[in-house]
């Protein structure tokens, strides 16, 4: 029988009792496997090429350089590995610069153990998660930012485009969509394109986070 196989998970946070906090919260979990952590972007950065994780749950506010900028860096050199940013501050700033930074989402520090748990499982199969806790702000400040982009180049989302960017927002694999859709890879893979172009945005997280602004997707609960 084969066996389970299990998130490879590492813990980047600069105090080592939120650390202990992650890890006994996860403990039951045998399907997420913690394989290492490290308490400063350097060492984060450090272990994530040795050891190539599946996802790394990051502290945004570290030491030195901060778990933006080692996000930035780990999607340049470890593009495999997905990023979950980590945060206590629930602002347009810091959510943002973590997504665009190439973050899959972001969970708060207050999260419950159920979430984050549903966070990293979310992340890890391809999709997106937002804190159910998110600033509606930040949501609703984003996609000004989009609706201004797409006014200036008086162009908007067809229905077709609206249907298969709630299906990515899902986490839905371009084949499942052509699948689901009747039509080719390839012609999913425009319509991304597509959107991306007319959003003006450049990752899943962010297509993600204008689905939800605009209704077409429910942040988890």
């Amino acid at each position: 029988m084969k066996k389970k196989e299990k998130i490879r998970l590492l813990l980047v946070d600069d105090h080592p009792i939120i650390l202990e906090g992650i890890r006994a919260c996860l403990a039951e979990h045998e399907d997420i496997e913690i394989i290492g952590e490290a308490l400063n972007g350097e060492e984060a950065i450090q272990k994530a090429t040795e050891l190539s994780p599946d996802v790394v749950l990051m502290d945004i506010s570290l030491p030195g350089m901060n778990g933006i900028e080692v996000t930035q860096f780990l999607q340049r050199e470890v593009p495999q590995t997905k990023i979950l940013a980590f945060t206590m501050y629930n602002s347009k700033q810091y959510v943002l610069s973590s997504i665009r930074s190439g973050a899959r989402g972001y969970v708060l520090k207050d999260t419950s153990p159920s979430e984050l748990v549903l966070a990293i499982k979310s992340i890890y199969v391809g999709g997106s998660f937002f804190s159910s806790r998110a600033s509606q702000a930040v949501l609703e400040g984003f996609v000004k930012e989009s609706e201004t982009e797409e006014k200036s180049d008086k162009v908007a989302l067809t229905k077709r485009e609206k249907e298969v960017l709630t299906l990515i927002a899902q986490g839905v694999s371009n084949k499942e969509i052509a699948n689901r859709l009747f039509v080719s890879v390839r012609t999913i893979e425009t319509h991304r394109e597509h959107i991306m172009s007319k959003l003006n945005v450049h990752t899943v997280a962010e297509l993600t986070m204008y689905a939800i602004a605009k209704g077409l997707l429910q942040v988890q609960a």
